[in-house]
């Protein structure tokens, strides 16, 4: 999206700061200014950072300054310690702010992870893009901008895609939707539903819908979270279709969580494996050692379907927040029908 010249001013950029010491856009008046909002459990965030890392590498001695900005959807990634150790497992080099107040995002009026706000040499708003995708769209909004700075410039060709599914031509079929499992926004299949704030035994039904979650067993109910509470046969179960499955995890209780996973009523194969994703010598059970509070990427399937997958936490102090499906696909992994 596009904004007319000298028409949207940004406003000024906060306090903590992360690769960087404090910056703000009056010190950065002649240079382009590139704002991404984002969150470190948020799996479209996570797929658009490749580009955002490049752009960074590649026009930042041409005139970009890349600012991320940190807006945290869960309590636990308010915490400047979870930000820092997110950010140096994800190779970030740009500046980071860190937004646990959300005055930034209230500011700029965002309502969505990712956004990118793309602001001219004397700090107006000149393009903006939400979630996913236009990566050729916003690299070349950039270069249009750096290029009134510097009508010299030289310009690289614009990026390759970083991924198959990012090319023209990649099939994505329609996913399950964002599953939360906190009471505040979660849909859960049990009957009579959540027993909200409390420790209660829920006991599965004999049908599953997508759209909703199903849980086995002791659990705690919190606005946020779903968090297993004495052990004992604890299960989470999801029908969904999509080709993978991510999960946002936390083990609050102890230092790591073994978290054993299931599909389809069997451990996972190898060719399904994530690289979150570990197996057991013995049997070749699937789990996911949950040790830090980020996403987990539970399941690939390589290929679009249906499948109903299954978590065993037989033990208290797993915490579940939200569950994301991913399913675009290159044309290669698609069969002809299905792509035609």
């Amino acid at each position: 999206m596009k904004v007319e010249k000298g028409q949207v001013r940004a406003p000024e950029i906060g306090r903590v700061w992360l690769n960087s010491p404090p910056l703000s856009l009056r010190q950065l008046r002649g240079r382009v200014v590139l704002m991404d909002f984002w969150d470190y459990t948020c799996v479209n965030c996570l797929r658009t950072l490749p580009y955002v890392q490049a752009w960074h590498q590649r026009y930042h001695d041409k005139g970009l300054t890349v600012i991320g900005v940190h807006t945290p959807e869960f309590i636990f990634a308010q915490y400047e310690q979870n930000v820092e150790r997110a950010v140096r497992d994800l190779t970030i080099t740009y500046p980071v702010v860190i937004d646990s107040n959300y005055e930034l995002w209230k500011a700029f009026a965002n309502r969505y992870w990712p956004t990118k706000y793309l602001l001219d040499a004397e700090a107006y708003l000149r393009y903006a893009h939400f979630g996913e995708g236009a990566y050729g769209d916003t690299e070349q909004a950039i270069q249009e901008l750096l290029r009134e700075v510097n009508p010299a410039l030289e310009m690289p060709p614009l990026m390759e895609p970083v991924r198959e599914s990012d090319r023209p031509g990649a099939v994505c079929f329609q996913p399950s939707p964002e599953l939360y499992l906190g009471h505040r926004r979660g849909r859960i299949g049990n009957q009579p539903g959540f027993r909200e704030d409390e420790i209660a035994d829920y006991s599965l039904p004999g049908t599953l819908e997508e759209g909703q979650f199903y849980a086995q067993g002791r659990w705690a109910s919190t606005a946020e979270y779903f968090e297993s509470a004495a052990a004992g046969d604890n299960r989470i179960v999801v029908k969904y279709s999509a080709a993978a499955v991510n999960l946002v995890l936390a083990s609050p209780r102890t230092p790591s969580y073994e978290l054993v996973i299931h599909q389809d009523g069997k451990p996972l194969a190898r060719s399904q494996a994530t690289p979150d994703v570990r197996f057991r010598a013995a049997g070749e059970e699937s789990y996911i050692l949950v040790e830090q509070p980020r996403m987990y990427q539970l399941v690939d399937n390589r290929g679009f379907g249906t499948h109903t997958l299954e978590l065993l936490c037989p033990q208290p102090g797993l915490a579940a927040f939200a569950f994301t499906f991913t399913t675009c696909l290159d044309t290669s992994s698609v069969p002809s029908e299905a792509a035609g």
